[in-house]
């Protein structure tokens, strides 16, 4: 199927959505609930509206990851462009590591994809493995076949540490449901108490790689726009919780601004807010200050 034309995959995706939205709604109490805790004050008929436009949202990301898995080389610099290249670029010049911090938002899977063509940096992605092995091969090497390197969540470190001699750019989407609570950064989002992972900024800490915010813009169908903003060049001098906060800022303020385009099917809101939350952030606060020798 991924080597049909896109038209053809599109017209594929018409039906998908029919059958996923009024014959067998897929997670659409889900989507439903994540909306009106997100947007209490917006009327239920703006928010049916929206949970509309993400079903049609969600049915064109699956048939442009299918086609994204046999895309040649020039039609993905043609569908994957970058708004303000030159913040990377003088990253690179400057020799430079980057996080590069993005989230669920448009086309996700055509940016690891296109990564490592659009931007000067070596590419990585860190992510969690597929529980189906076969599948977790057969996708990650579609990913790496432009010269991304994806790599485990729990073995990302020797893997950075070969990358030495070339500046690396390392793609983390920072909108997953996170683990341990007591590792977790919560925050007012959307409306409401979430934890949100700080892996990102250890790791830009530990490093002393520039942290960039990325987003995703669509252009037209199958065409897309990255938006950089950068968040430190050095977060030797960012205080605790600078770099997640600002990262999740910007996510908020994109994704008021075409909310349909975030993955709101994804149960991002299971984790239960902890009684002794107060304290349990101030413990963590301490941890990372002292690790990291800040005041």
């Amino acid at each position: 199927m991924s080597y049909m034309p896109f038209g053809l995959i599109y017209l594929f995706s018409n039906f998908f959505y029919f059958f996923i939205y009024y014959v067998f709604p897929y997670r659409k109490k889900v989507v439903l609930a994540n909306l009106a805790m997100s947007f209490p004050d917006m009327h239920k008929k703006e928010r049916a509206k929206i949970a509309k436009e993400f079903y049609r949202y969600l049915t064109y990301l699956l048939a442009e990851s299918i086609k994204n898995l046999t895309i040649s080389e020039d039609s993905l610099r043609k569908r994957m462009t970058v708004r303000n290249p030159e913040i990377m670029d003088c990253l690179y010049e400057e020799g430079r590591d980057v996080l590069l911090l993005s989230s669920h938002y448009h086309n996700w899977e055509m940016l690891i994809t296109a990564q490592n063509l659009v931007f000067k940096h070596q590419a990585i992605g860190i992510g969690m493995p597929m529980s189906n092995k076969f599948w977790d091969k057969k996708i990650n090497e579609r990913r790496e076949r432009f010269g991304m390197k994806v790599v485990n969540a729990n073995n990302y470190k020797e893997v950075l540490a070969e990358q030495s001699e070339e500046p690396t750019a390392t793609l983390i989407l920072g909108d997953q449901s996170p683990g341990k609570d007591e590792n977790c950064y919560w925050v007012d989002f959307l409306n409401q108490k979430t934890a949100f992972y700080f892996g990102a900024e250890i790791l830009a800490n530990q490093t002393g790689a520039s942290v960039v915010y990325a987003v995703i813009h669509l252009v037209k169908r199958g065409n897309y726009e990255i938006e950089l903003r950068e968040i430190t060049s050095n977060p030797s001098t960012a205080t605790y919780g600078d770099i997640t906060a600002s990262y999740i800022s910007f996510l908020e303020e994109d994704i008021h601004k075409k909310p349909s385009a975030w993955l709101w099917s994804h149960k991002r809101w299971k984790k239960q807010i902890p009684e002794n939350l107060f304290k349990m952030q101030s413990e963590h606060e301490a941890r990372f200050l002292k690790r990291f020798g800040k005041r």
